[in-house]
């Protein structure tokens, strides 16, 4: 298995990310197998979605409606509502998994691959990419 741990800067607001460019450049020469992207966070995840039709905003609004910031959380370090951040990952996983044929990820065609982070806390984050050769 090949992996490679990248940064990525989110700028400590909530936000979508799209990783695909760089998931799609990193088994580029790769023959079959299965690209694993993870992040190792508590307060991140993963989603395979639709962008720039405004998809990426709709899911942080609609993370806001289910997961409020306010001080309902029990878990309270960190900014107002940080501890909702900590029950993200029950909803956006950390983590997804992307089949690749001949060196080409096989997402459909609006799907892209996206780090979802709303901790304002942590303004960098870490992803890890593996490729599992088949």
């Amino acid at each position: 298995m090949r992996s490679e741990l990248r940064t990525v800067r989110t700028g400590g607001v909530p936000t979508v990310v799209d990783l695909t460019d760089e998931c799609a450049e990193f088994v580029r020469t790769e023959a079959d197998g299965l690209l694993h992207v993870f992040v190792p966070h508590a307060t991140a995840g993963v989603a395979i979605i639709e962008t720039g039709s405004g998809s990426d905003d709709d899911l942080l609004a609609q993370l806001d409606v289910l997961l409020p910031r306010d001080e309902r959380w029990r878990h309270r370090h960190g900014s107002k509502g940080h501890g909702r951040d900590h029950v993200l990952p029950a909803f956006v996983p950390p983590h997804a998994s992307v089949p690749v044929l001949e060196g080409r990820m096989q997402l459909g065609t609006w799907q892209r691959i996206c780090l979802v982070d709303t901790n304002t806390d942590n303004p960098q984050r870490h992803v890890r990419l593996s490729f599992l050769a088949g």
